[in-house]
């Protein structure tokens, strides 16, 4: 595998933006990996917060009245698994974008691979955190941070076998060529409108505090510092210059979020509106 500081790369520290161009922008820097030679890895944040659901996730799993009267927006993703409450405080989000002929062609070692810096990271901010030792059943399904935990992608603090609780999850899609991972990093907990996102959970707020930790209370750090040592980190694995979204980026995200991210069609039925890119 070629060496990742042998290639361009670039650290966006984002700005916050809504859910629809989050997604698109992962998109679009995939176009750019493979068009113009610059690989990406960002952190970013969520305004207004989002429940990003799983690609294959139903609709019917989300309480859709709780999300408009709390002004939660929705989104689907392209990776799997369940949905993901993106508070706009509470969750630190990053993306790594690369050729796939570059990275390993093993999932398993690509997650390996792009885990890295978050551990890193992790390990900066003074949290003891690794991948998970072994699988654990699932409390919700539609939840991300109540499915099973999978040693191949979720990160957790360890405890005992009875309190071991999940810190982040990271998953991974491969599109044109291009390998796209994201993940969401728990820096707060909001139980409430964790669950609350999602219909007829049944499940009180601590199940999903047994279940969930997060940087601030493995830690205390500030929010900002936490957001800088994950993209401190970033950079640092794959020796990234600070870079921002280009215009023509930030257009044809845009438009992607248009027909596709922001939609009804894609967010409840996977549907697009209109399959032709105009880039």
């Amino acid at each position: 595998m070629t060496d990742l500081g042998d290639r361009e790369w670039r650290l966006i520290r984002d700005e916050p933006r809504d859910g629809a161009i989050q997604m698109a922008l992962e998109e679009v820097a995939g176009e750019t990996a493979l068009e113009d030679g610059v690989r990406t890895v960002r952190v970013y944040d969520w305004e207004p917060s989002t429940l990003s659901l799983g690609y294959r996730q139903a609709a019917d799993s989300v309480d859709w009245d709780f999300c408009d009267r709390e002004g939660i927006d929705v989104t689907r993703r392209q990776t799997g698994g369940g949905g993901i409450y993106h508070d706009r405080y509470a969750d630190i989000s990053y993306t790594i974008v690369a050729p796939a002929a570059e990275v390993p062609g093993d999932l398993m070692d690509c997650y390996a691979l792009f885990c890295e810096p978050i551990l890193e990271a992790f390990s900066r901010m003074g949290v003891d955190a690794r991948f998970a030792d072994e699988k654990q059943p699932s409390i919700h399904q539609p939840s991300c941070y109540l499915r099973d935990i999978h040693p191949a992608h979720d990160v957790v603090v360890p405890a005992d076998d009875d309190s071991t609780r999940k810190l982040s999850g990271n998953a991974q899609y491969r599109q044109r060529d291009v390998v796209i991972q994201h993940g969401s990093l728990s820096y707060d907990r909001e139980p409430e409108r964790h669950l609350g996102v999602f219909a007829d959970h049944g499940l009180g707020t601590d199940t999903f505090t047994d279940r969930v930790t997060s940087i601030r209370d493995e830690s205390g750090l500030d929010r900002a510092d936490a957001v800088e040592h994950v993209g401190d980190a970033l950079a640092d694995w794959c020796g990234a210059e600070s870079g921002t979204w280009r215009e023509d980026e930030l257009e044809a995200a845009r438009d992607l979020a248009a027909r596709k991210y922001g939609t009804d069609a894609w967010v409840r039925d996977r549907e697009v509106l209109d399959e032709a890119s105009n880039r």
